[in-house]
């Protein structure tokens, strides 16, 4: 088993390993529990009810979380002619136009977090599967990164303010950033209603019995605080 470090043991000293806190607890904690020195990122981790093998229940969307994730999201598009004269427009980091930015992506260039792409590139674009699947910076979509031409500077937009992607893994687990431990607890809450919300909405038709077994909330290198499923996907914000 991993050793701790003081801090960590101190933070972990704050939580009862067996409970489950309320998401307004939970953010409260995480909150105080984090230790580093920089601004740490706050992760929802979600054990889900769902067979990654069977088709029928897979899981993927996106989300708009209302406010942001407290970092520069970099957009790469791949696009062509009016498209990337749109894309660069909108404020894209970088347009990958030519088979030059195709071979830069083979050979490993991932300075981005987010990627797009207009219909026409996506046979470019499907070809750098084994450097952005495993990434999850592969279009698609499904997650509403595949757009034409005319949609790009709404796509662009929505990646910069803090739009997410959510997916099942091989595992049956979703793992989200919702923001930063300087955002208010009520920053932090909203971008969790927003997300739960989102999950609830995306349930797939063949989920039986219980769909999010457990929610554990985590800030990096921070103890996990569990969080109470069904109040989780229940939640309410007052505006």
């Amino acid at each position: 088993m991993a050793k701790h470090g003081k801090k960590y043991l101190e933070a972990s000293a704050k939580i009862n390993p067996e409970q489950q806190y309320s998401p307004k607890e939970a953010l409260q904690l995480v909150k105080e529990t984090s230790f580093t020195k920089f601004d740490a990122t706050v992760e929802v981790h979600m054990r889900m009810g769902l067979d990654p093998r069977q088709a029928d229940q897979q899981l993927r969307d996106v989300v708009n979380l209302p406010n942001g994730l407290g970092k520069t999201v970099r957009v790469l598009v791949f696009a062509q002619g009016e498209g990337a004269a749109a894309a660069k427009e909108a404020g894209a980091d970088h347009i990958a136009d030519d088979n030059e930015w195709i071979k830069k992506i083979q050979d490993g260039f991932t300075d981005f977090d987010v990627a797009i792409s207009t219909p026409d590139m996506m046979a470019k674009a499907g070809k750098l599967g084994r450097v952005l699947g495993p990434r999850g910076l592969m279009p698609n979509p499904k997650a509403g990164t595949v757009v034409p031409a005319e949609d790009l500077p709404r796509a662009i937009n929505e990646a910069k303010a803090g739009r997410v992607e959510f997916r099942l893994d091989k595992t049956a687990n979703i793992h989200v950033p919702i923001g930063k431990v300087s955002f208010s607890a009520d920053q932090l809450e909203e971008n969790l209603a927003a997300l739960m919300g989102a999950i609830k909405k995306a349930r797939p038709a063949a989920a039986k019995g219980s769909y999010v077994k457990k929610v554990t909330l985590t800030s990096t290198m921070g103890p996990g605080i569990k969080i109470d499923p069904f109040h989780a996907l229940n939640m309410e914000v007052s505006s």
